[in-house]
């Protein structure tokens, strides 16, 4: 076993961070664990149907257990998501998502979503900027992000922390290829 797959094995808890929004709301930021599922179906359940589709490309009710998987099977190094999490009372609430899957061993697949009550606070911006620092450091620079043509927000989101290299369209679907801003 190679140096990088023991380091990838273990919990990432050097990216743990707390962040305070520009209206004074102090969130956690922390790596899901490996096949964490609780935070996830917690967040999907709160998210709008429009936020579903524009996240998903579809408004279903639940998650399958196959995207289930997919998302909260991480193995810190190819695949990786954060967690964004209020911690106002007992239980931290998930409030939104960011994660990476590896294309190849220098390009990852970027996604994140936010709950409907939550965004416009930055919340997207300290996740995707987290999110792009961790890729780097586990070697990729290179970042595809699918978004629907309506989903402006995902637009803003990349003009503030990328580069974008090209972008194409297919049907309703935009493939942005970017770059971290500097």
């Amino acid at each position: 076993m190679s140096a990088a797959t023991e380091v990838s094995a273990e919990y990432p808890i050097e990216l743990l961070d707390y962040v305070t929004l520009p209206d004074r709301r102090r969130l956690r930021i922390r790596p899901l664990r490996r096949c964490e599922e609780g935070p996830i179906r917690d967040l999907y359940a709160h998210l709008s149907p429009a936020s579903r589709y524009l996240r998903f490309f579809s408004p279903m009710p639940e998650l399958p257990a196959s995207v289930m998987r997919m998302l909260a099977c991480v193995d810190y190094r190819r695949t990786l998501a954060l967690v964004a999490e209020h911690e106002d009372g007992v239980t931290p609430e998930p409030i939104g998502l960011a994660s990476y899957g590896a294309l190849d061993d220098g390009t990852a697949e970027l996604a994140l979503v936010v709950r409907d009550e939550w965004q416009h606070h930055h919340v997207g911006t300290e996740l995707a900027t987290r999110l792009l620092r961790a890729a780097e450091d586990r070697g990729f620079h290179r970042f595809i992000v699918h978004a629907l043509s309506e989903n402006v927000a995902i637009r803003k989101l990349l003009k503030d922390v990328g580069v974008i290299l090209s972008s194409k369209r297919h049907g309703n679907v935009f493939e942005f290829e970017f770059l971290r801003r500097p």
